[in-house]
């Protein structure tokens, strides 16, 4: 939930996996809905989704995407919750952790657009650029 995820950013209890373009998460790509500024939640790692497919459009192998995990910094061995734009795509990251036997991966289903909409006082953002 927002509250939850907001907590954290603070608690750092869980690391937060964004799935979204690189370019949306630093906030020098627009974001696809009218009047949302990209960016990310403080302390949230980027690991694209299209980076869980092979050429063939297949999910990596669980080896292949434990490497990919592991040099984004994500420790497996500790909690973990994904976002991205809108709770969709961060399912994919979801799935990805789940082959490699990570299965009590939470999906922050509000995303990036429900944190944005929030006072940036009380929801602290990085990188965002004006919609």
């Amino acid at each position: 939930t927002l509250e939850k995820v907001k907590h954290n950013v603070a608690a750092k209890a869980h690391q937060v996996v964004d799935a979204r373009v690189k370019g949306r998460f630093d906030g020098v790509m627009p974001e696809p809905r009218e009047g949302v500024r990209s960016g990310h939640i403080p302390g949230t790692k980027c690991v694209p989704f299209p980076e869980m497919f092979d050429g063939a459009q297949t999910l990596l192998p669980a080896d292949e995407l434990s490497k990919k995990f592991e040099q984004e910094g994500i420790l497996l061995d500790h909690p973990i919750v994904v976002t991205c734009g809108s709770g969709v795509t961060a399912c994919i990251l979801a799935l990805g952790f789940y082959r490699i036997g990570k299965h009590d991966v939470p999906v922050y289903d509000g995303s990036w657009t429900e944190w944005e909409a929030q006072p940036d006082d009380d929801y602290p953002k990085v990188a965002s650029t004006a919609p």
